[in-house]
């Protein structure tokens, strides 16, 4: 998969700008602050039809202006496809989105379309920071792979919602409480059951790819595995039952009225569930310095993209990395260039010369011009 084109106008700080990519590793330069991670945003947004910087869409609009729009152009073995998205400073404008000139009714309906990996400064929370980083990793990455699954997830929130204000409201209506609980119940234990089940299969493949990449990243002096903690505490071998997996969260929301009205929220379920993490049989979280942190989050998105590739149609998808390189050392910066060489990287950085014979793109205040 490969992004071939991306056309930016008004978006952030970028009055208008087309940057085309090879396939490879792509560098836009410049120093900060001057539009380096504005336009991966804009191919990240292409992709999942949000931003990885939590902004709404007013914010993306340039200064001044009404509505901003990106137009891409992607391919995969099979064909060439585009994007195109108009998004408006108003509250009361709804985005426009197309793809392959064909109106969307959702913005998720662009996911899997073009699938993209990123790797940003922010992702050292993935070790460090609470279970929701981690969820979010799961979420973004199984998202792009299997469509049911944000469908599920987005029932899950609804009725998640719903229930939870059942518990609110027990202690005033107790009546309504117990004469809709057990159905509210219900609903919740049956997309937990799948989003878990596909979270479980999902973790195992990741373990197993994120133990390889950091080995071989450490020179095979450090070890990491990685495994999925959910709060049913069902055994390992029998997620892949879902009917099995239906009734123990149903058990655990049908047991505990008290505790969770008394909280006045849902104390069990996949909102809850965590990724855990273990450097050299140490609860990484806890011990792994910054640079151990750093390699972690970074062998976990490589291992991202290996599931992308294999899950998906045999072809990786578009990696995307925001000032990785220079926080790297030699030996760690020469084991991803040597990883990535097969794969379409665009990346940002602050020094042309960390990456040699690359596509480089200058970047300076919003514009973008071709070295050479």
């Amino acid at each position: 998969m490969q992004c071939n084109r991306i056309e930016v106008t008004n978006f952030r700080n970028i009055e208008h700008a087309c940057v085309d990519f090879t396939p490879g590793v792509n560098v836009l330069v410049g120093d900060n602050a001057q539009g380096k991670t504005n336009l991966l945003e804009a191919i990240y947004l292409c992709a999942l039809g949000k931003t990885f910087r939590q902004a709404k869409d007013a914010e993306l609009v340039r200064f001044g202006q009404e509505e901003c729009s990106i137009l891409q152009h992607f391919s995969d073995s099979a064909r060439e496809q585009s994007v195109e998205m108009t998004l408006f400073s108003g509250t009361k404008n709804r985005r426009r989105v197309y793809h392959n000139g064909v109106s969307l009714a959702r913005t998720s309906q662009l996911l899997g379309n073009f699938r993209v990996v990123l790797f940003c400064p922010e992702h050292l929370s993935l070790v460090k920071d609470g279970p929701g980083e981690r969820r979010n990793f799961l979420d973004v990455a199984i998202s792009q792979l299997h469509p049911a699954y944000v469908r599920a997830l987005q029932k899950y929130n609804q009725l998640l919602k719903q229930r939870n204000s059942l518990l609110k409201d027990a202690e005033i209506d107790r009546a309504t409480f117990d004469a809709t609980i057990e159905l509210w119940s219900a609903q919740l234990a049956h997309e937990a059951a799948y989003i878990a089940s596909v979270r479980y299969e999902y973790v195992q493949m990741l373990g197993r790819y994120v133990g390889e990449f950091f080995t071989g990243m450490t020179g095979e002096r450090e070890q990491v595995e990685v495994q999925y903690k959910g709060t049913a505490h069902i055994e390992d071998d029998m997620y892949a039952d879902r009917a099995y997996c239906e009734k123990a969260f149903m058990r655990l929301y049908t047991s505990h009225h008290d505790r969770e009205i008394a909280a006045g929220s849902t104390l069990w379920g996949i909102h809850r569930d965590d990724l855990e993490i273990v450097l050299n049989g140490k609860y990484a979280r806890i011990f792994a310095s910054q640079g151990q942190q750093r390699s972690v989050a970074l062998a976990m998105k490589m291992a991202e993209g290996e599931i992308s590739r294999l899950t998906g149609d045999r072809e990786y998808p578009v990696f995307l990395f925001d000032d990785v390189l220079s926080e790297l050392d030699a030996f760690r910066r020469a084991f991803l260039l040597d990883e990535i060489r097969d794969r379409q990287v665009i990346m940002t950085s602050c020094e042309a010369d960390l990456v040699g014979g690359s596509n480089i793109v200058l970047v300076k205040n919003g514009t973008y011009q071709r070295k050479g």
